[in-house]
């Protein structure tokens, strides 16, 4: 970490590319809904990952069947 606290990506020490495990599995149709009524909560309030939690539900929205 940096002076401000902040990760620093360029120090970080990843994993090579070959060596990484196989993605993470799909979600289920209620485990999906679930998620996006967290980021949605999560979104509507004034903190400092509300735009990232916003921007994540809506590619998730977009995804996935309402519960109506």
């Amino acid at each position: 970490m940096d002076d401000d606290g902040l990760f620093d990506l360029q120090a970080a020490d990843f994993a090579p590319l070959q060596t990484t495990g196989p993605r993470l599995a799909l979600l289920t149709l209620e485990e999906a809904q679930d998620l996006l009524r967290l980021l949605v909560t999560i979104a509507q309030e004034a903190g400092p990952v509300s735009p990232e939690a916003d921007r994540l539900a809506r590619e998730i929205a977009a995804r996935i069947p309402s519960e109506n």
